[in-house]
């Protein structure tokens, strides 16, 4: 017993592939892009970290949200 086969009604096309980019996926990465380049040719601008433990904090606070949280 054989079954049917079913062809295409149009032959496939030859051309190129035709996709749209919503706009923010070119201009996100441009903009990073030029942020980063900006801060390889002027790193005078770009600060290092003072001694403040500010991590610290920021874990602390963390910590102490989640146990008054749970109790």
């Amino acid at each position: 017993m054989s079954a049917p086969t079913h062809t295409r009604p149009h032959p496939a096309t030859t051309g190129g592939v035709d996709i749209r980019l919503p706009w923010w996926a070119v201009a996100l990465p441009a903009l990073a892009f030029a942020a980063l380049l900006l801060l390889i040719l002027d790193p005078a601008q770009a600060r290092a970290a003072s001694g403040d433990p500010m991590i610290g904090h920021v874990l602390e606070r963390i910590q102490q949200a989640l146990l008054s949280h749970a109790l």
